[in-house]
């Protein structure tokens, strides 16, 4: 039976994934901060799947609880066919406006939390010849758009590095590109985005979907909707001074 491992699990495009894997018959780690939340998810899983369920409370800044989430993904006796890198957060204010220690417990979040999990589960992957990490991360990156956005280009870049890597020995990596996504990513992180035309909006079952497809395709990166695909590839083509004033008028996406 495959194995999924999940960070970010009970909301947003996490939790879109936790049912769609759910729904292949898939025996689930869960990972998220919220303990109540965890075993609501995990009782309405198995009872509507069938499928078996763990849970681990971490709070992946914290480098102990982050550090017993590596020890599952590393462990021989109940390995980890598939790991997804979901959890993020953002902040309301750009860089330097915010305080540093909140920039820095985001850059954790988003950039040293996927390295340490990834490179716990990579090594028994590839003994296997066979695994799967999805990295989420998001358009943002594709525009100077601060910490948040630099977190993301790096989290896109790790991935596509990964791929080419890792693709000898039987372990496809993807990452995941999503633009503005109705989760609790934007109220959690303080933005307000009511100006948002409906257009620009997605949700967190179509990304799914359509990153799987991708992974099925083997592609580096999976990006959802014409609206952003449109966009990513203008951005390869326009000069890096007319993203920089395109930045400015966008905050970041997930």
């Amino acid at each position: 039976m495959t194995t999924v491992l999940i960070t970010g699990a009970t909301s947003g495009i996490g939790a879109a994934f936790t049912h769609r894997f759910a729904g292949f018959g898939c025996a689930l780690v869960l990972v998220a901060r919220d303990e109540e939340r965890l075993r609501t998810m995990a009782e309405e899983l198995r009872s509507r799947y069938g499928v078996e369920v763990e849970t681990l409370s971490a709070d992946l800044v914290d480098r102990d609880q982050c550090r017993l989430v590596e020890e599952r993904l590393a462990s021989v006796g109940a390995p980890v066919d598939v790991l997804v890198n979901n959890a993020g957060s953002g902040l309301p204010a750009p860089f330097p406006h915010s305080p540093v220690d909140d920039e820095e417990r985001m850059l954790d979040l988003l950039v040293r939390a996927p390295l340490r999990l990834t490179h716990a589960a990579v090594p028994g992957m590839t003994a296997r010849k066979r695994g799967v990490v999805l990295n989420v991360s998001s358009v943002a990156g594709l525009l100077p758009t601060g910490t948040y956005g630099a977190a993301k280009a790096w989290l896109t870049a790790f991935s596509e590095s990964l791929r080419v890597d890792l693709a000898p020995q039987g372990v496809r990596v993807l990452a995941v590109v999503p633009g503005f996504t109705r989760t609790e990513f934007q109220q959690r992180a303080g933005m307000d985005l009511s100006s948002l035309p409906e257009w620009a909006w997605l949700d967190a079952e179509k990304v799914v979907e359509q990153a799987l497809k991708d992974l099925r395709r083997r592609r580096p990166v999976s990006i959802t909707g014409l609206q952003y695909k449109t966009y990513a590839f203008a951005l390869r083509h326009v000069p890096r001074t007319v993203a920089a004033r395109m930045a400015r008028s966008r905050t970041g996406a997930k």
